[in-house]
């Protein structure tokens, strides 16, 4: 019973082996133990228990150092003012390599999701779709033919991969493409888009609200709520 206890609780504090009794304990197999008062009662530690305490003292704060060791590269990156421009580089081309399992997980999804949008058409027979944080146009060949689609995404560096994915996928007018961030599309007119798109996005932003006011703005007015898709954290 003594053993469970001790099992079950945390270890006690050095002093607390200062201030035990040392005895022999049957429970213990016969081997030399301290039985320590503690707050928590009257527990048996095992006379190796003091050693290895002491080893997670040195070890933690040579683990926290070897940690800040390693990313000291990257710290300095930031001070210098590196850091966003080369995320911004490559992260274009890390999206492009898991895009493609990202939708073979996700294709039955957004299959049945997308395909609602047929019947958002405007009085022009097309979809006026606004994806927003499209990043490599991972989403595209799921739209249907009738989509005219304009595209926002705050890193430049995904327009390369956006022209290739039209390309890809002729089915769709490609619009255009702007730069910004979805808390302020302010070259977006005021109702101007019968759908919007953001997967993988609202988890990311500063402020999901400026984004989702931003989403109602550009919308038209009728059923907007009904016109949004976004799935995500």
């Amino acid at each position: 019973m003594l053993l469970e206890e001790f099992h079950t609780h945390a270890p006690p504090r050095k002093e607390d082996y200062q201030a035990g009794v040392r005895e022999q304990s049957p429970a213990m197999g016969g081997r030399e133990t301290y039985i320590c008062q503690t707050s928590r009662g009257k527990k048996p530690v095992s006379r190796d228990a003091p050693a290895r305490a002491g080893i997670m003292d040195v070890l933690v704060p040579f683990l926290q150092l070897l940690v800040l060791l390693l990313t000291l590269p990257l710290h300095l990156l930031a001070l210098l003012g590196y850091w966003q421009p080369m995320c911004k580089t490559y992260f274009p081309y890390l999206m492009a390599k898991l895009t493609k399992s990202s939708n073979k997980k996700m294709e039955g999804k957004k299959r049945e999701l997308f395909s609602q949008i047929s019947d958002l058409k405007g009085t022009s027979g097309k979809v006026a779709l606004l994806e927003l944080g499209c990043g490599t146009g991972a989403n595209f060949q799921f739209y249907p033919s009738d989509c005219k689609v304009t595209c926002v995404d705050p890193n430049p560096n995904f327009e390369k991969f956006l022209t290739k994915s039209m390309a890809e996928n002729r089915h769709l007018q490609y619009e255009r493409f702007i730069v910004a961030y979805g808390e302020d599309m302010k070259q977006l007119a005021d109702g101007s888009m019968d759908v919007v798109v953001c997967t993988l996005v609202l988890c990311s932003v500063q402020s999901p609200k400026k984004v989702l006011q931003e989403i109602q703005r550009v919308l038209k007015p009728v059923s907007k709520v009904a016109r949004v898709w976004a799935w995500g954290r």
